[in-house]
């Protein structure tokens, strides 16, 4: 990778999360198991995303004494998927904070060009005041994460998290470039982009693994 700050790039280094996305990556991988362990990376990728939760003392009655004990704090948490594929690790988020708030972000790829092209955005109420996590199991070219912030910066987003299994170090560049104060968490970084903008050795399309598609 080419961009000089990477200190809000996390790569994830967790035997759990490498293991499970070998089994991600193999093609006899079938439907099923796929669209669980995609869940599972999820969760477990947020568990280490959100290390950095602000909390507060509450007041809390234990069997034994009253005492003061820490909480998240401020606003509930908003998970972003990009659709289709980004639907797929929301689930394993919503394990670990299920009072989350869901939106969704719809973008496709035009095959011709690769450009992102908008055709939803449904968010959760007051987005500017809650920690937003946006969830897609491939960061390619960076072009729909790029939009996608866009556009969540444009609604008023300001604390940012993107989560993703596996990226190219292309798209890694092109959205830290692009949205320098956002924290990027990855699962895995591979190799490359080839001249089609999968990832290499990557999984394929993520979204057709995911809901059985073609």
């Amino acid at each position: 990778m080419h961009y000089k700050n990477m200190e809000n790039v996390t790569v994830m280094e967790h035997p759990l999360i490498k293991h499970k996305i070998s089994r991600l990556r193999d093609k006899a991988t079938g439907t099923n198991e796929f669209r669980t362990l995609v869940e599972e990376i999820g969760m477990l990728i947020s568990y280490e995303a959100l290390a950095d939760l602000p909390v507060e003392d509450v007041e809390v009655e234990t069997p034994i004494e009253t005492c003061m004990t820490p909480m998240i704090a401020g606003k509930k948490m908003a998970v972003i998927p990009i659709l289709r594929a980004g639907l797929g690790m929301v689930e394993g988020v919503l394990d670990l904070v299920p009072t989350a708030k869901v939106g969704h972000i719809g973008l496709f790829r035009d095959p011709e060009t690769h450009e992102p092209h908008e055709y939803y955005c449904k968010l959760p109420d007051f987005i500017g005041e809650r920690q937003v996590v946006v969830t897609d199991p491939m960061l390619a070219t960076g072009g729909s994460a790029i939009a996608a912030i866009e556009m969540l910066k444009k609604h008023g987003a300001k604390k940012i998290k993107f989560m993703c299994i596996i990226a190219a170090p292309e798209g890694v560049d092109k959205l830290m470039e692009a949205h320098p104060d956002i924290q990027l968490y990855i699962g895995q970084l591979d190799r490359c982009l080839n001249e089609d903008a999968y990832i290499c050795p990557g999984l394929g399309d993520a979204g057709d693994r995911i809901f059985g598609t073609k």
